[in-house]
């Protein structure tokens, strides 16, 4: 049975069926809703979590980083200026090996202040050693939440997880929605039990110094982490189409069309709904299109994408973030994948910046521009 539920609702709902045992909470738009949900499921008896209402997202992180460290699964959740505030301990969650699941709700940056979708929040964290996983819908954002606990909690990762949904454009939009029973979710996801926590009758070092004769080999191991969780990830999807009789794609890209296809759009979130309407609308006038959907920025699908991109002509990239002084952080990835190679043409395309909408006319002038240099910006 499906209900119609507000995306930012359905992070929230899946958040009640994961039951983390700590939550802490500050509000910033366009993610408030989600911890308001949250906070009337504790109020109602619905969840049985430690709220904690802190004074700012710094202080959110590090209450999140030390219940995970005590051994209790852990949620959060924030957007814009407060991931960016948190950017200090995002290093630590990860360094720590801390499985913490946060929601991301995409705002651009300020200034100008602007409270609208893009993707430039989570995309300046992308090398903070954090699983960053980008969702399309209401429902994808419900299962991937489910599925980030059991991806980051897996031994052979133990990293933490960004759970990425556009900001209005799907955060505050209302979509039809299959919620799991409590026992559905319990099946998949084990409960939490950590190899190690702060105890005192067992006491442990955690986030000790590391000099230079070892800082090099830990940040290997969270190198080899993520590198490993890539297969946890395709694993996890799998094993989610199995129980609950949905997936995407393999769990880090999702192709559309993509078999035959002469030409591609690759994007993240919610711009690939449109992209879809664009592809079939450009199979029906003899342009063999498709679609490539990166759902994992980070571990970035380098084998995945190549496999996807074998025999086409050109790639369209848009990019919903820029790296001021060169381009979209998406196109940068994929020429460095090809980068002597023999691939596609690749185009990269700055669109939707501050909330811009990018309209099914923005993609198909990016198809029919494959060809010309440089990046363009899609006003």
């Amino acid at each position: 049975m499906k209900n119609i539920v507000q995306a930012s609702e359905a992070v929230a709902i899946a958040v009640k069926l994961c039951s983390p045992g700590v939550i802490p909470i500050y509000p910033i738009t366009p993610q408030t809703v989600i911890v308001e949900r949250i906070a009337d499921f504790v109020n109602d008896g619905e969840l049985n979590a430690e709220l904690i209402h802190t004074e700012s997202e710094h202080s959110s992180i590090s209450a999140a980083l030390g219940a995970q460290a005590a051994g209790v699964r852990t949620f959060t959740a924030t957007a814009s200026q407060g991931l960016a505030l948190m950017h200090e301990v995002l290093f630590i969650v990860s360094g720590m090996r801390m499985p913490v699941v946060m929601a991301v709700a995409n705002r651009a940056l300020s200034a100008p202040i602007n409270i609208w979708n893009d993707h430039q929040d989570s995309v300046s964290e992308r090398d903070s050693g954090w699983i960053q996983l980008y969702v399309e819908s209401a429902q994808e954002a419900l299962d991937t939440v489910i599925q980030g606990f059991r991806i980051g909690e897996n031994k052979d990762v133990l990293l933490p997880a960004m759970v990425c949904l556009d900001g209005f454009t799907l955060s505050h939009v209302y979509e039809p929605v299959e919620i799991p029973s409590k026992k559905e979710v319990e099946r998949f996801l084990p409960r939490f039990r950590p190899a190690y926590t702060l105890d005192p009758k067992k006491p442990v070092t955690m986030g000790a110094i590391g000099f230079p004769d070892t800082y090099m080999e830990f940040r290997s191991e969270v190198q080899k982490a993520m590198l490993r969780s890539s297969a946890i990830i395709k694993k996890t999807n799998s094993d989610f189409r199995k129980s609950f009789k949905r997936g995407y794609g393999n769990g880090l890209i999702e192709g559309y069309r993509i078999s035959d296809a002469d030409y591609a759009i690759m994007a993240m979130g919610t711009v690939c709904g449109t992209a879809r309407v664009v592809v079939d609308e450009l199979r029906k006038n003899g342009i063999k299109a498709g679609l490539i959907k990166v759902k994992a920025f980070r571990p970035f699908p380098s084998a995945e994408i190549l496999a996807a991109a074998k025999g086409l002509k050109g790639i369209a990239v848009i990019d919903r973030n820029i790296s001021l002084g060169y381009e979209g952080a998406l196109c940068s990835e994929l020429r460095s994948l090809f980068y002597s190679r023999k691939g596609p043409v690749i185009k990269g395309y700055i669109a939707g910046l501050g909330g811009r909408d990018i309209t099914p006319a923005h993609l198909k002038k990016a198809i029919k521009n494959i060809g010309k240099k440089g990046t363009e910006w899609l006003f």
